[in-house]
């Protein structure tokens, strides 16, 4: 019984204590978990800029990033490459087209890129190396909807290019004053990196006035001295910048344009954290030049400049440590630095108020003035400073504008003909013939293996006998239409048909 009894108690007991833990921690099989959501909660701002009232505000790229993606596009260019070179075997009239072994073609490429929409009215400004050579330039828009562009003007000297888009009312950036841009001050970088529409990375300028010698790479500098034609002067940012950012924006937080990206310096071709972007005070002077012109309008001081560092110092003896050192002037031309008193040796420190601390921001200066425009330079000459005012000129050493140069269709394919003696044509036993003098840049030259001295002797089979019957066939073409052009070479017996589009 006393057994019964205390298994009865224990029983009283943890009935007790398990309605008490029922009532205190709710054990209900069907109850459920509830998840609190709170909605609206306010983060802490943690970060901080000062915008051009002076006033503190927080940093967030989302409204600045929200307007400038819709003014920037991707751009696709194409090449249709057509290319047919065969021995010819009269007795096999396919071969006409095909050759022996069927046809040699080279097939479409592409290459994609970005673009800033500049203008409501489809004004669109990009790299020169994205539309280089392109037969067909297709603008899509942030909304998905697709143009055909026509090339409106290209600068190879700063890797711009203008082209337009038949489309109203479009978003689009205005450009600011890149020469207010502060090292350290935050940026956006948008493009269509790796195909990739609408991205938008951030970082800050790193650093200004950078000449990485990437423009026209094809004549380097010597020595340390300008060579080429280009102008470097770039703003360098950490922002990410990779393939297919390529005429992409640089833009302030307030969504100003402060440059086109253009360039990436980089090991791998990848982002390795240095971006480079043409200045908007030089973008805003190639497009107005292509726009009102059809070319760029670009004074020259017609000197050989260098930057001054401190082996330059030490080799010449000069007073200063910055500034853009003088070795010598161009060839070839008249020279308005030269004509205005300049000297070999003279270091520029001063470009009207504008310190000039290198070669690149002497190019820069120069590069955003038109033949006729006068500029006041500060040079050090053995420590003595002197001001020499210069007007400057051309390329050519004049002053004036320079004319657009509206090739004919020969000069356009890159064809300079020549018309052939009677004698020369009964000696290579041919009744008629046209001599390709030389090949410049163009479609023959791309497209086909055609070398200088070829004779021409039919064009889409119909005997040509001068230039200028030449000429008039090829500019009866429309674009898109296929040329053949069939002929010999005086030192081999065969002959070779080659073919493109026009």
């Amino acid at each position: 019984m006393k057994k019964f009894g205390s298994l009865l108690v224990a029983a009283v007991l943890g009935s007790i204590i398990t309605l008490v833990a029922n009532r205190y921690f709710g054990n209900d099989a069907n109850q459920q978990v509830k998840i609190e959501h709170i909605n609206g909660l306010p983060l802490a701002q943690v970060a901080y800029r000062v915008n051009e009232k002076g006033e503190a505000v927080a940093l967030d790229f989302t409204g600045t990033a929200e307007k400038v993606t819709q003014a920037v596009v991707h751009i696709k260019s194409s090449q249709s490459g057509q290319k047919i070179n065969r021995e010819r075997n009269p007795d096999d009239p396919f071969q006409f087209f095909f050759g022996p072994n069927g046809p040699i073609e080279r097939g479409p490429s592409q290459s994609t890129g970005s673009g800033v929409i500049i203008n409501g009215d489809g004004y669109i400004v990009t790299n020169n190396h994205v539309v280089k050579d392109a037969d067909v330039v297709e603008v899509t828009l942030s909304d998905n909807r697709s143009f055909k562009a026509e090339v409106i003007g290209t600068d190879p000297d700063t890797d711009l290019a203008v082209i337009k888009v038949n489309e109203k009312n479009l978003p689009h950036l205005s450009f600011v004053d890149s020469d207010n841009s502060r090292v350290g001050e935050w940026v956006l970088a948008v493009g269509n990196p790796f195909n990739l529409n609408s991205t938008v990375t951030a970082g800050i300028i790193s650093a200004k006035g950078r000449n990485i010698n990437i423009i026209n790479s094809n004549n380097p500098s010597q020595n340390g001295q300008q060579a080429s034609s280009a102008i470097e002067s770039f703003i360098q940012t950490d922002a990410a910048i990779n393939p297919g950012n390529s005429g992409g924006a640089l833009v302030n937080l307030d969504g100003g344009l402060l440059g086109i990206n253009t360039a990436i310096a980089s090991p791998t071709g990848s982002y390795s954290g240095y971006g480079f972007a043409v200045p908007s005070n030089i973008v805003s002077k190639i497009v107005e030049d292509l726009l009102a012109f059809g070319t760029v309008q670009r004074g020259w001081l017609g000197v050989q400049v260098g930057s001054v560092n401190s082996d330059l110092k030490k080799e010449f003896d000069l007073s200063v440590n910055e500034g853009a050192y003088v070795s010598g002037f161009a060839e070839g031309v008249k020279s308005a630095a030269k004509d205005a008193g300049l000297k070999e040796g003279d270091v520029v420190i001063k470009i009207d108020a504008a310190p000039i601390k290198s070669s690149a921001a002497l190019i820069e200066y120069i590069g955003r003035k038109r033949p006729g425009d006068k500029v006041s330079l500060t040079v050090d000459r053995k420590g003595q400073s002197i001001i020499i005012p210069v007007t400057l000129k051309n390329k050519e050493g004049n002053i004036g504008t320079v004319k657009r140069e509206e090739k004919d269709a020969v000069a356009s394919l890159g064809l300079e003909l020549e018309d052939m003696d009677n004698k020369v044509l009964s000696r290579l036993d041919l009744k008629n013939g046209v001599r390709v003098k030389s090949l410049e840049t163009g479609k023959v030259e791309k497209y086909t293996d055609m070398r200088a001295g070829f004779i021409i002797t039919f064009i889409d089979n119909n005997p040509v006998s001068s230039a200028k019957q030449i000429t008039d066939i090829l500019t009866s073409k429309k674009g898109g239409e296929l040329i053949t052009f069939e002929g010999v070479y005086p030192d081999y017996p065969r002959e070779y048909i080659y073919a493109l589009r026009k």
